[in-house]
């Protein structure tokens, strides 16, 4: 047997944390079943097939095998583009309040 941890953020500041013993050579789907989270989740079980999964912050297949002590993290999409987002917050702040230099020590040279 080996040790995962299933882990969701269904939204903002909302964090699930499911410690789970597995069988050897568990693959992602497997250990979706074997978890009870499709039962519990209609929306996981649902859209199974796009559903996306990574495993420590990478994004692997269904099809994957589990190592022990692995994260297995369900990924939402997006709503706001990041590039966006930062675009827009700059636009809001101005460009004299933003930024890495925004703020100088008097005497200081330019960038530093």
């Amino acid at each position: 047997m080996m040790q995962i941890v299933l882990m969701d953020a269904p939204a903002a500041r909302q964090v699930t944390e499911l410690s789970l013993a597995v069988p050897e050579g568990t693959s992602v789907r497997e250990a979706l079943i074997l978890s009870g989270w499709l039962e519990s989740r209609p929306d996981f079980a649902q859209s199974l097939p796009q559903l996306e999964v990574a495993v420590w912050g990478r994004k692997v297949p269904l099809s994957h095998v589990l190592r022990d002590q692995d994260r297995l993290e369900f990924l939402r999409p997006l709503i706001v583009d990041p590039k966006v987002a930062r675009r827009e917050r700059f636009k809001k702040q101005g460009a004299k309040t933003a930024g890495l230099f925004s703020t100088r020590r008097p005497g200081a040279k330019a960038g530093y």
